[in-house]
Formats: structure tokens, C-alpha cells, sequence
């Protein structure tokens, strides 16, 4: 049980930095604690709607991905635009980290708060 919290802690940080790195290139926003906040929120958002709508063929996956972008779309200012350059930076971001750390035998490569990663 400690150890799944130690994970999700770990991951949902890795997240947040993502979420933190495409904020500050796309809208320029400096505030880490912000991007934590909405990491949470976006893996909360993703997994509800992701286990309510998710199963349905096609539709599903794509649905929970917008409801993940509503999150982004939401907490920064911009518009839907800005909400998908900030995930994919943030995707990239959390890439290259997950990467890194996986190099050098920390983690594997996943991080909540950033789908697809």
C-alpha cells in the first residue's frame, strides 16, 4: 500500500513538471504548486471519465482526452489551442524525464496527471 502511494506521489510530481514545463513555454506561467494541483485534478478527471466513458469503441479514448484537455483548457488562460500545445509539451517533458530516470534505474515510464505516459 506505501509503496503505490510512494509511486502515485512520485509520478503525479514527474506529471506536474510536465504540465509545469508546457505552461511556462505556451502561456508563460511560472507557478509549479499550479500545475500540481491540476495534474491531480486531470488524473482524477481522467480516470472517472475514462472509467464511465472510456470502453465505449473509438469514442471512448477520445472523449476521456478531451475531458483531460477541458481540465488544461480551464486552469490556464488561452484557449483550446493552448490547451493541446501545453499536453504535448507537457507529454515531451515528462518523456524525456521518464527517460532519464529509467536510464539510470529509478522508475519506469509512467506519470499520472499526463495521459499516455
Amino acid at each position: 500500500m506505501i509503496d503505490s502511494l510512494v509511486v502515485f506521489v512520485v509520478s503525479l510530481l514527474i506529471g506536474a513538471f510536465g504540465i509545469f514545463v508546457g505552461a511556462r513555454i505556451v502561456v508563460d506561467t511560472e507557478d509549479y504548486t499550479y500545475a500540481l494541483i491540476t495534474a491531480l485534478i486531470g488524473a482524477i478527471v481522467w480516470a472517472v471519465v475514462g472509467f464511465f466513458l472510456g470502453w465505449i469503441p473509438l469514442l471512448g479514448p477520445l472523449l476521456v482526452f478531451v475531458a483531460y484537455l477541458a481540465v488544461i483548457n480551464a486552469r490556464y488562460p488561452g484557449g483550446w489551442i493552448e490547451a493541446i500545445v501545453i499536453t504535448v509539451v507537457a507529454w515531451l517533458s515528462v518523456l524525456v524525464v521518464l527517460y532519464v530516470l529509467a536510464v539510470i534505474g529509478v522508475t519506469g515510464f509512467e506519470a499520472a496527471g499526463v495521459p499516455g505516459t
